[in-house]
């Protein structure tokens, strides 16, 4: 048996997010196992660092599959990715030690959620960023964006409670922008079901003065989803990185 890592890139605009769906084949999971498993001949599950949602992108998604034996060098980011949707490709495939899981193995995760403020939508740009056409205050957004940073509860910023914890770390958050586009970069160990999109809905609530920065921390501590922001759209964001330790380089 052997294991491999996957980098993998795709536009999420036509799928009904990561993971595989008894009811639709328009999964990035399902698309990948069913590739896979025919160029293989056997049966294989790709199991993804975490679930992005419907409409979600990433340039940085992991994976890990089990092969039966060890395969020539590119097998997957030649022989696989001609037989990928133009939407989805695997740019990196390197054998790991068997017993490496994506999504166990992960100590960290970094998005991006792009946001255009532009009186109108950019033409290239709009299936990936959220046109949002307000003046923002990206300072005062950093400042709230302060008050995350760290180990916290974050129930209030999640729109699934069955999660066995919601604690979780945020190493750092950035504003920044240039123009009339805005980045917004979580950098944290794991995110909650819909956490970044709430996230970023409260911060632009903050940025455009619908809500102060204290609010941000309030929702902390009263754990209540109905105290935080709007729930931004899918198109807006992008899982960038996973990272792991040396065992998963």
């Amino acid at each position: 048996m052997r294991t491999y890592k996957l980098t993998i890139a795709y536009d999420g605009t036509r799928y009904q997010g990561w993971q595989r769906q008894a009811n639709t084949e328009r999964t990035i999971q399902g698309i990948l196992e069913n590739v896979i498993s025919d160029a293989s001949g056997n049966p294989v599950e790709v199991n993804g660092s975490g679930r992005t949602d419907a409409g979600v992108h990433a340039s940085g998604q992991n994976a890990s599959v089990v092969l039966h034996g060890a395969v020539e060098e590119g097998f997957f980011t030649e022989e696989i990715n001609r037989k990928l949707p133009a939407d989805i490709r695997i740019r990196e495939a390197h054998l790991v030690k068997n017993g490496f899981h994506a999504r166990k193995n992960a100590v960290g995760k970094i998005y991006e959620y792009h946001i255009d403020t532009g009186e109108k939508p950019d033409v290239f740009r709009r299936r990936y960023c959220y046109h949002f056409p307000h003046e923002l205050d990206t300072e005062r957004m950093q400042r709230a964006a302060e008050q995350l940073k760290g180990l916290h509860d974050f129930a209030g910023y999640t729109d699934k409670k069955t999660e066995l914890s919601t604690k979780r770390t945020i190493y750092d958050i950035i504003v920044s922008g240039q123009g009339s586009s805005v980045t917004i970069r979580y950098e944290g160990t794991g995110f909650l079901y819909h956490m970044v999109r709430i996230l970023t809905g409260t911060l632009l609530e903050v940025g455009t003065y619908q809500r102060t920065v204290e609010s941000v921390a309030e929702v902390l501590q009263t754990k209540d989803r109905g105290q935080a922001g709007f729930l931004a759209p899918a198109r807006g964001l992008f899982l960038k990185e996973v990272h792991y330790d040396q065992r998963g380089r």
